[in-house]
Parts: C-alpha cells; structure tokens; sequence
C-alpha cells in the first residue's frame, strides 16, 4: 500500500476515499492506481475542452455514458466543473450502481450531477439538456456506438472515447469467413485471434470514419502505456462542421473487402 503523491493538488480526498480508490488512512493499492492514472490521463485530454466550452458558454453539459460507478464523472465534476458551470450526466444500466452515484453525490454535494438508469437508445427521451460533450470509458461492445449514434442525434460537439470489447464486426467476419475464403486478404483473420484484432481495430476504423462523413475532425491515440490498460485507445471527435467528402465511399469499399455489407446501416447515415 501506497500514498498516492501525485494526486492533484484541487482533489478532494474525501472523494477519492468514497470511490474506495484510497483508504481511511489515505493508502492506496496498485490496481487502485493505476484506474486512477487512467482516468487522471483521460482528465488531462478532456481538461482544455472544458476550458473552451467554460469561455464560450453560461451553461454546458456533458453525457457519460456506460458510466457505472462514474469514476470518470465524478473525477470531472470534483477537478473542473465544481468551480465552473458545466453539469455531468452519467447513464448506466444497471440500477445498484446509478443509485450509488446518486448517493455518493449528494453527500459530496455535487448538485450538478445527475444519473439516470437507462439504455443508451432511450436515454435519448429522458434528457431535456443540449448536450455538448459525450465521453464514453470502456463502453462495451455495440455500447459505444450507441454512445456515437446518441451524440450525432443531440449534436454533440465533442466525444471522447475509450472503446472496449467490440465484437460485432467479428461475429460478422466469423460467419461470413467460408464465404470470404477465395480471397487472400482471408488470411487477415483465418486465425480466430486475428478475426478478433482485426475485428475490434475495424470497428474503430469504421467508427472515425462515420464520425468524419458528420462533420467531425478526428484524433485518435492511447491513452495510456500498454502496461495500465489493454484497452486503450482513445477517439477524440470535435465538431468543425466540415464533412470528410470521401468518408462514406470508404467505409462502402472496407465493408465490401471484408464481406460486411450488412452492417452498412450501422456506419452509413
């Protein structure tokens, strides 16, 4: 057990207590921080959005979705927007953990954080506010594009995203691969562990790529070394209003190499 020293000067120790990321005796374990390094590396990419929404706007809000626990909301809201003027909304699922962040925020009297239990898809009809940002962390599988398609709906102008899990685009190549086998780009994913790398890689792929034929400018890097996360690419999209000309083509063609046409109502709009 540790301390944690490179705790940010502005943290709120009770906070980080609550979320049983530090101890009583403010001690810390190794699994506990190394979610906090990513969550803390997450908040340094987010941090100059927030500064920018803060001088353009009186009022900003940001959707986490898939939020469980809302270590990332909560991370937010405690660092930045308690001072400012911004609101978190955190969705999940699953009820036990929805009503602990209510909880937990209440007695940290963070009055501008809301949870609603909800699936992406209907939380569409349950949220009145503009939204201006939809942060997703380790969303599984078809959850992240859930999180994209409830974005470019609201006309989000940022994302930030961390996906995790996607298996969709591989349980399309899996099934369509006899069909596929005549060609030698089969060999990409002949290999069940291959036709779940490359799965998961195109499903990002295919996922920026919508994200640009909607006007979006696209960064897309890791979050943090290898060691802390598997999963640890991060999509950062902002809204320029610009749409990439070529987009929808492309994806058309990557769909077709990799025998995926059925999933062109996914990434197509």
């Amino acid at each position: 057990m540790q301390t944690l020293d490179e705790m940010k000067p502005q943290q709120s120790p009770e906070l980080l207590k609550s979320l049983h990321i530090l101890t009583r005796d403010g001690k810390i374990n190794q699994d506990s921080r190394r979610k906090l390094k990513q969550v803390y590396h997450l908040y340094n990419f987010i941090e100059p959005t927030l500064e920018k929404l803060n001088q353009e706007k009186e009022y900003y809000s940001i959707v986490d979705h898939g939020c469980g626990k809302s270590y990332l909301g909560f991370i937010l809201y405690d660092l930045f927007i308690k001072q400012n003027f911004g609101k978190v909304i955190g969705i999940d699922t699953r009820q036990e953990l929805v009503e602990g962040a209510k909880k937990l925020a209440s007695k940290l009297k963070f009055d501008r954080m809301e949870f609603i239990n909800s699936s992406i898809a209907d939380a569409e009809n349950l949220i009145d506010d503009h939204v201006d940002m939809v942060t997703a962390l380790h969303a599984c599988d078809t959850a992240t594009d859930d999180a994209i398609y409830f974005g470019l709906k609201r006309k989000a102008k940022y994302f930030f995203l961390i996906p995790c899990c996607q298996a969709e685009v591989s349980r399309v190549m899996k099934k369509n691969k006899s069909a596929s086998l005549k060609d030698s780009i089969t060999e990409l994913w002949r290999h069940p562990i291959h036709t779940r790398e490359l799965g998961s890689h195109l499903t990002n792929v295919l996922r920026c790529l919508l994200l640009e034929s909607q006007g979006y400018k696209l960064t897309v890097t890791e979050l943090v070394g290898w060691e802390h996360s598997m999963k640890n690419e991060l999509i950062i999209a902002e809204n320029i209003g610009i749409k990439k000309g070529n987009a929808k083509e492309r994806i058309q063609e990557i769909l077709k190499v990799f025998n995926l046409q059925e999933l062109e109502p996914k990434f197509i709009i």
